[in-house]
């Protein structure tokens, strides 16, 4: 790499370091211009890990008058910096595990801002009372309206999700904290939040039904994050010997209704690991809850393939009533492909290979106990079988798999499990694979095709034997869709015994 290149900010997230230490930072105050000019309360949802905090600190530095820091970025020239008093609040760092722990942590943060704007708060007890003190002793003491930034405001409530009753408790904490600033209003210039979920305005929304929530307004689309130009402009240096179209597989591919996005973290940090693909955000932070949720639950996962939605879907997360897609896609696991404006509808998948594989993956485990590793050879023993088209091997590879799952892991003798299971190994079979491929009398549960032969799978439950499943896709022509393709078509059933815990009987048909 050119020694004469900027340094990456891996893991900065404050702009006066980034410039003053000669890190490369991507210009995203013409956006920021844009939120001050025409905005007062802003929300926006962000997955972790993908600029939010670094946005929220360009904010704060524009606000406290910090002209200089902008010299060579757009709203340098464009805008008055005026200074205002700032109240920084975050809760991105550390975790809390009850109400007392929250309320010891705002004390604290509100503590910091006392100082930080020398106003000391008669009521040091009263979280509410004290941050409304401080909110109208800055703008006494300033003469000049407040301007309040919260960073992952809602983490301390998704650190404790898997507990509703201390979830909740939190969720009332902070809907207390948070409601002094619309009591406020007169007092400040401007506010600014942060988070991954969007929780209703009838929980910790309650007292803000002032703000304007931005996440999915496509004129700030680009707000966090990397689009194609920034790639192919201030990282192109970075990026010497590397197939950008390779990267855009693994990296690219969020969307908020305007460009393309790759997570900055992995961007950044694919260049300083020499260019080696890995999946390093989902690494940053497994989504442990959310496939525990899936397994206990029997959640289809083929739906995230392509996840059909309306405009209320965006709006349905809330501690008592959980939508598991709706946080999928808060988190990061799922983004929008395409939009139909003319029915408001929303077709959501995996932003990425690095998402898709890693999520399906780790899946993988949770539902077998194999390990990563294990999985890897398993997969390749698949392809090569398949590459061979020798079933039998197939077969005993896909039995052998199920025999080293430990007993307690089945779900209570579910044909979904086995096709969960299954579903997962089909899909991280590095083949074209089609999962459940509609047609017109029904859907086929798994289709491959390699260069020389097309697989088509039918899976059942014992006493319907694997003949019947043959029958079945000859019968409802699941193979119709490939009659003029030249390869090989080969009909393959499986049929589970619950028992067994494993696969009972397998037949296959060799069509032309």
């Amino acid at each position: 790499m050119n020694n004469k290149l900027k340094k990456l900010p891996v893991g900065i997230y404050t702009l006066k370091t980034i410039i003053e230490e000669n890190y490369l930072y991507i210009d995203k105050t013409e956006i920021a211009l844009d939120i001050i000019e025409n905005n007062r309360y802003v929300f926006l949802s962000r997955p972790r890990r993908f600029g939010k905090s670094l946005f929220l600190d360009t904010l704060s530095e524009i606000f406290k008058g910090n002209k200089e820091l902008f010299k060579d970025l757009y709203i340098y020239d464009k805008y008055n910096f005026k200074k205002y008093p700032v109240i920084k609040i975050s809760f991105a760092n550390g975790s809390v595990r009850s109400r007392e722990e929250l309320d010891d942590r705002i004390f604290k943060i509100l503590k910091f801002n006392q100082e930080n704007l020398g106003i000391t708060c008669e009521f040091p007890t009263d979280v509410a009372g004290c941050f409304s003190e401080l909110i109208i002793e800055a703008n006494k003491k300033y003469k000049n309206k407040v301007v309040i930034l919260i960073d992952e405001y809602d983490k301390p409530i998704l650190d404790n999700i898997t507990d509703v009753e201390i979830a909740s408790e939190i969720r009332n904490g902070l809907a207390n904290f948070y409601s002094v600033i619309k009591g406020s209003d007169e007092y400040l210039r401007f506010a600014f939040l942060t988070g991954v979920s969007k929780f209703t305005k009838t929980s910790i929304f309650s007292g803000l039904n002032n703000i304007t929530d931005i996440t999915l307004n496509p004129r700030y689309g680009n707000i966090c994050g990397y689009t194609q130009n920034d790639i192919e402009t201030s990282f192109l240096p970075y990026l010497e010997n590397v197939d950008l179209e390779k990267l855009k597989l693994w990296y690219d591919g969020y969307n908020f209704l305007k460009d393309n996005i790759y997570n900055p973290y992995n961007i950044l940090l694919f260049i300083q690991n020499d260019k080696k693909y890995k999946n390093y955000w989902f690494e940053s932070g497994t989504p442990t809850f959310l496939i525990n949720w899936i397994k206990e639950n029997g959640i289809n996962i083929k739906n995230f393939e392509e996840l059909k939605v309306g405009e209320l879907f965006f709006n349905k997360f809330d501690i008592d009533d959980l939508d598991i897609m709706s946080l999928m896609f808060q988190s990061g696991y799922l983004t929008i492909k395409k939009y139909n404006p003319k029915r408001e509808q929303y077709f959501l998948s995996y932003p990425n290979r690095e998402v898709k594989e890693a999520f399906l993956y780790y899946l993988f485990e949770k539902f077998s106990s194999i390990k990563q590793s294990q999985t890897s050879d398993i997969i390749w023993q698949l392809e090569d079988a398949l590459i061979d088209n020798d079933i039998p091997e197939f077969i005993k590879i896909l039995k052998s798999s199920f025999t080293s799952i430990p007993y307690q892991i089945f779900i209570k003798e579910k044909e979904s499990y086995y096709h969960t299971v299954i579903y997962i190994i089909m899909r991280l079979i590095g083949f074209n694979i089609k999962a459940e491929e509609s047609i017109s009398k029904g859907r086929s549960d798994a289709v491959i095709l390699t260069d020389s032969h097309i697989y088509i799978f039918e899976f059942k439950m014992f006493p319907i034997t694997a003949k019947k499943a043959i029958e079945q896709i000859k019968t409802e022509g699941y193979d119709k869709p490939y009659l003029t393709d030249k390869r090989e078509k080969v009909l393959v059933g499986i049929s589970f015994k619950a028992e067994d815990k494993n696969i009972f009987e397998y037949e296959m048909e060799n069509v032309r």
